[in-house]
C-alpha cells in the first residue's frame, strides 16, 4: 500500500515500513550478538519472520498520529514508537495462537509450531516437541513484551516519552480485558450482538487503531481536540476491521489469509457474525449451529454447512453493511475534524484498506 503525502512532513505509508523495519532489524541485531549462544538462534529467527510478514497497520498509525499531532521534526521518535508497538503486537499475537492452539500464522507455522520444528530438527525428542514448542513460544511472547517497552524507554527521549506512557499502560491493559472476554465468551453460542462488540472494542477497536494513533499524537504534543479527533475515527474503523476479520474467519480465501478457513467456527469464537445468524436463525438453522459451532474436528463440509446458514440468515449481508457503516463513520470524523489534510489522507487511505482487505 502506498500513500503519496499532499503536504510536506506527512510520509508515503509504505516510506513508515522501511523506516520501522530499520529500526527493529538494528535493534534485534545488537539483541541477537548480546544473547547468550547459538542455542537462542531459533528464538530470533522466529520473532524475525513474524515482524517482517504482518501489515504494520499499528506502526503506520501511530507515525500518522505523530503528523496529525504536529509532528515535524526528529521523526525517529515517532518510528521508534511504532517499532516498539509491533514488538508488543508480535507478543499478544504469539501468546493468542498458544491459546487459540493455532498452527499457522500468515500462511506459515506459528510460533509455537516453528519452535517445535526447530526443537527436533536440534535432536529433541518428537514425544517433547509440542510441550516445548508451547513453553519456548510464551517465553519469545514475554521476550517481545520486554523488548517492547525496552525499545520505548532507551530509544525516545524520557521528556517525550512521559507524554505517551499513559496511553501505552492504558492500551496493554485493554488489549489484556479484551482478550479475557473474548475468552469468556468463547465457545457460549449466543445472539447477544452487543457482548460480541464489547470484545471487539476492547480486543480491536481501542487496541489496534486508537491507542496508537494516541501514543503518535501524544508524542508530538498533541493537545485534547486533537486526540478526541483521533478517537472518533479510530473506534468505528476499529470495529470496521475486526467484522472485515469475522468475515474472512469464515468465508475467507486461506490462501490469502494465511490461516485455515473456519478455525473461528472450531474455536467457537463469539463473533458480531455469529451472533447475528443465532439471532436470525429458524429453529432448524439454530440446531445446525448449536450442533457444530465449536467443534475442534469441523470438516470442510461441516464448515460450509454453517456457512450457508450465516448467508440464508443474512447474517454476512448484515455484518458487510456495518462495516460499509463504521468506515463512513470514520471517514466523516475525519472531514469534520482538525487534522490537516495530509494526516487525514494517509488516515483515509489506512480507512479503505483495513475494511477491503482479503488478508
Amino acid at each position: 500500500m502506498t500513500y503519496s503525502a499532499s503536504a510536506v512532513g506527512t510520509p508515503a505509508l509504505s516510506a513508515i515500513r522501511v523506516g520501522v523495519d530499520a529500526i527493529l532489524d538494528k535493534f534485534l541485531d545488537r539483541k541477537e550478538e548480546a544473547a547468550p549462544g547459538p542455542e537462542m538462534a531459533p528464538l530470533f529467527t522466529t520473532l524475525r519472520r513474524l515482524l517482517t510478514s504482518g501489515k504494520q497497520l499499528r506502526a503506520q498509525l501511530c507515525v500518522t498520529g505523530w503528523h496529525a499531532g504536529g509532528g515535524h521534526k526528529n521523526a525517529s521518535t515517532a518510528r521508534t514508537a511504532a517499532a516498539a508497538l509491533e514488538l508488543f503486537q508480535t507478543f499478544a499475537l504469539i501468546h493468542d495462537d498458544v491459546m487459540d492452539a493455532s498452527d499457522t500464522r500468515r500462511g506459515r507455522p506459528s510460533a509455537h509450531r516453528a519452535l517445535s520444528a526447530a526443537y527436533t530438527a536440534g535432536g529433541g525428542r518428537r514425544s517433547r516437541s509440542d510441550s516445548h514448542g508451547l513453553n519456548a513460544a510464551v517465553l519469545l511472547g514475554d521476550l517481545a513484551l520486554v523488548w517492547s517497552d525496552e525499545l520505548l524507554h532507551e530509544g525516545i527521549d524520557p521528556s517525550l516519552l512521559a507524554r505517551a506512557l499513559p496511553l501505552v499502560a492504558a492500551m496493554r491493559s485493554e488489549l489484556v480485558y479484551g482478550q479475557y472476554l473474548d475468552l469468556l465468551s468463547t465457545d457460549r453460542l449466543s445472539g447477544d450482538v452487543e457482548t460480541a462488540l464489547q470484545v471487539v472494542r476492547y480486543k480491536t477497536a481501542k487496541y489496534t487503531v486508537e491507542r496508537p494513533l494516541h501514543i503518535g499524537a501524544a508524542l508530538a504534543g498533541a493537545g485534547p481536540d486533537i486526540l478526541e479527533a483521533c478517537s472518533a475515527f479510530a473506534l468505528p474503523l476499529g470495529e470496521a476491521f475486526q467484522l472485515r476479520d469475522d468475515l474472512l474467519g469464515v468465508f475467507g480465501d486461506p490462501a490469502e489469509t494465511g490461516k485455515p478457513v473456519g478455525d473461528d467456527l472450531r474455536e467457537g469464537k463469539a463473533t458480531v457474525l455469529l451472533a447475528l445468524a443465532v439471532q436470525r436463525a429458524s429453529g432448524e438453522q439454530l440446531r445446525v449451529l448449536r450442533m457444530l459451532v465449536g467443534r475442534p474436528d469441523l470438516a470442510e463440509e461441516d464448515i460450509l454447512r454453517v456457512r450457508s446458514v450465516v448467508e440464508a440468515t443474512g447474517a454476512r449481508e448484515r455484518v458487510e453493511e456495518m462495516i460499509s457503516a463504521q468506515r463512513s463513520a470514520a471517514v466523516a470524523a475525519l472531514e469534520r475534524g482538525p487534522l490537516h489534510e495530509a494526516a487525514a489522507g494517509a488516515l483515509r487511505e489506512i480507512a479503505r484498506m483495513a475494511t477491503e482487505r482479503r488478508a
